[in-house]
């Protein structure tokens, strides 16, 4: 039983009760008094509008299923005109543009990488704070980028030849970006800077320049025999490291050690879809280390090889102009938090009526007094330079339920004194109400918006939760190739730019969620830039170095600015119902689908029921490992519910294929020893029983949610013997 302290109106559960009293509030500017009457306050204030927002989703879904069940021929424009009835879709808004100021660089005028990392993980967390810069030697000596042939395997001791090649590679890649006048870095003999220029000399004592001299922005160590050249491209800085002691610097005729990437510009402090914070103790856990990364004390000690390693958020970069000042660059990633939607509630807080409060309500206001800390610039380093608080919100349906986070963040700041739009809004284009209405949405937080992006897996869960009586989905792998899809990524590039976001605010795109297949990455992702996104998720330090790149390689304001005008309306596109008249696959086809979907759902669940890891690299069926989410696990339960409703498949089908892949996913976690055997005891398997309940259930959960299932099956777990 937990233990409740009442305060205000309210009762917290002790851990979070302490946390607040003891951590959050400390040199906040902020009485305990004015929290918690304010927390009670916003509570009872906004969460009857929160629960009829939720109604309103409940009711708009029963009408969809009954004009379907009602209208059994296709009419794409009868349709639509009823979707404009119950208005699902919204009514257009006028022409606008965002005023949303204070807007730091990294944000604005800054491309360049997001990482979203589980904030509860503080290794991870710290690794991703400090992917801001990146070795471009490591990431390609540890990737497949740099092939295996000719002797240039991977291993476990460093390889000459495989450091040649990465060493050619980024050479290579240097003449591309920042050519010279003459010759080519892989000639060059030393770097200096003379009268405030680079001054490059090559093999045969000439010397030369970069063909672009403004490309050179700064040094490190003396002029004369500089210890860092940094150079600069569409806004992505590279650092060239010079040391001719060092084990590689030795073996290069400048002696450049490393290359050094400006890399993952933002990431996301995430609250949401990659952990698992199920109750008080996880929540705390959560608030704590966002609280100590903007403070500026978090650290973790672990073992690495026989080394033990404390890692902490690294400190600004010092360099000195051409023209001798000195000026610093930011060593750490622009922090964004990423706070729950509106659906779920907590018992960390229970209102006057002993009811469970709404998480996202509780994240916002706890979120905005830990980003005192920064806003009053009490933390050892600093997050944003214009003082401002990043905030995503995800999963919201229409412009009614972003209206509804925007009057959370008005209250939030009067309860701080902050001054109006200082919580800046991340708006994800992941539901369907949301894309169709998009401009809308915008509108709402036209003042306080940084930040939209899209949402490829949870966009296609709530595709196919939302028509699930329109008939069998196609399978997974073919929804990228569906008109639907290609028009919800152009709308949400469209509305950015038309509402202003060039220079002023982000417009993302989805992760590459394959860590392994950095080759295939770097020869893919460069179209999300090219089709106008000024960042982009990716799965790892690695691959947010690797991917700068490609910022480097394209500017992406200027595209923005040039191919993306009067953009037809891809409104009716996006009603393309993903869904086949008559499934004629062959029966190996639907076979093989089902046993894709259902290892995926397992492998992710189990972890997340046992352990707590809201987000890990989970093996697929072929044994690849790919980064997955709650977001993963929505779109491939949701699947099998849909091909469960319309025969594909049958229940008692389902639950062999359960079995089958059960068996598999036990054998590729056999390395793990907290894992526990799902196989050997379906019936007493709480992980198997939520993966079950995920797809038979799963017609019923709200939106196609997995959060319901996944918290009661996890604090079932917890309670129990069952989880290690």
């Amino acid at each position: 039983m937990s233990d409740y302290k009442k305060v205000s109106n309210i009762q917290v559960e002790s851990t979070l009760f302490h946390f607040i009293e003891n951590e959050a509030l400390e040199k906040s500017g902020v009485s305990s008094e004015t929290f918690w009457k304010g927390l009670s306050d916003i509570i009872h204030r906004l969460a009857p509008k929160n629960k009829a927002l939720l109604t309103k989703r409940e009711n708009i879904q029963k009408a969809i299923i009954e004009w379907y069940e009602q209208n059994k021929t296709e009419d794409a424009q009868h349709y639509k005109s009823f979707l404009q009835e119950i208005n699902y879709i919204e009514p257009e808004v006028e022409d606008f543009e965002i005023g949303t100021a204070d807007i730091d660089d990294e944000i604005a005028v800054k491309p360049g990488p997001q990482l979203v990392v589980p904030v509860n993980n503080a290794r991870y967390a710290l690794n991703a704070a400090n992917a801001r810069w990146g070795s471009l030697y490591d990431a390609l000596y540890g990737s497949d980028v740099i092939s295996e042939e000719n002797g240039a395997e991977a291993t476990g001791a460093y390889n000459p030849v495989r450091g040649e090649k990465v060493v050619a590679y980024s050479k290579d890649y240097l003449d591309n970006i920042f050519p010279l006048a003459e010759g080519s870095h892989h000639n060059v003999q030393e770097y200096s800077v003379i009268n405030g220029k680079l001054n490059v000399m090559l093999n045969d004592g000439e010397s030369t320049c970069l063909n672009e001299q403004s490309q050179f922005v700064g040094y490190q160590g003396r002029p004369e025999n500089p210890s860092a050249v940094l150079l600069r491209n569409n806004g992505i800085h590279v650092d060239i490291q010079v040391d001719r002691d060092d084990a590689i610097g030795k073996r290069d005729k400048a002696g450049v050690k490393d290359i050094i990437v400006e890399s993952a510009i933002t990431t996301i402090m995430d609250f949401e879809d990659s952990v698992a914070a199920v109750d008080a103790e996880d929540k705390v856990g959560v608030y704590r280390n966002y609280l100590q990364l903007l403070k500026g004390d978090l650290s973790v000690t672990f073992t690495k090889g026989n080394e033990e390693i404390t890692r902490t958020l690294n400190p600004d970069r010092t360099y000195t102009t051409p023209s001798g000042s000195e000026f610093s660059l930011s060593g750490r990633s622009l922090m964004f938090v990423r706070n729950v939607g509106h659906l779920m509630t907590s018992d960390a807080v229970l209102d006057k009526d002993g009811k469970e409060v709404p998480e996202g309500v509780l994240d916002a206001v706890v979120t905005g007094l830990i980003a005192k800390q920064d806003v009053l610039r009490n933390g050892i380093y600093q997050n944003s330079a214009k003082g401002s608080v990043y905030i995503v919100k995800p999963k919201m349906h229409g412009s009614e339920e972003v209206a509804f986070a925007s009057e959370l963040f008005d209250l939030t700041e009067d309860l701080y004194d902050y001054p109006r739009h200082t919580l800046k809004i991340g708006v994800m284009d992941e539901e369907r109400r949301t894309s169709l209405n998009l401009k809308a949405c915008i509108k709402e937080v036209k003042d306080r918006v940084a930040f939209i992006n899209t949402g490829f897996l949870d966009r296609t869960g709530d595709e196919i939760h939302t028509s699930m009586v329109a008939g069998p989905v196609i399978r997974k792998n073919d929804m990228k190739g569906a008109t639907w899809f290609d028009s919800y990524e152009k709308s949400n590039v469209k509305n950015g730019i038309e509402t202003g976001f060039s220079k002023k605010a982000q417009i993302g795109k989805g992760m590459w969620a394959m860590p392994e297949r950095m080759a295939e990455m770097l020869s893919k992702k460069d179209g999300q830039l090219k089709a106008g996104a000024n960042t982009a998720w990716v799965p790892s330090p690695t691959a947010a170095t690797l991917h700068a790149l490609h910022y480097l390689e394209i500017d992406v304001l200027n595209i923005q600015q040039e191919r993306f005008k009067n953009l037809p309306n891809y409104v009716d596109d996006m009603l393309q119902i993903p869904a086949v008249t008559d499934a004629d696959w062959e029966p190996e086809e639907i076979q093989e689908e089902l046993d894709n979907n259902a290892q995926s759902i397992l492998g992710y669940v189990v972890r997340w029921i046992q352990q707590g890891i809201g987000c890990s690299k989970v093996p697929n069926i072929n044994n690849v490992e790919l980064m997955e989410d709650r977001a993963t696990l929505r779109i491939s339960s949701q699947h099998i519910t849909n091909w469960l409703y319309h025969g594909v498949v049958s229940e008692e089908q389902v639950m062999e294929t359960y079995k089958r892949m059960a068996q598999l996913v036990d054998k590729q976690n056999h390395h793990d020893p907290n894992y526990r055997n799902i196989a050997r005891d379906f019936d007493n398997s709480i992980a198997f029983q939520a993966a079950c309940d995920l797809v038979f259930e799963g017609r019923y959960q709200p939106n196609g949610y997995t959060e319901p299932i996944l918290h009661r099956r996890r604090k079932e777990a917890k309670s129990s013997a069952y989880v290690n």
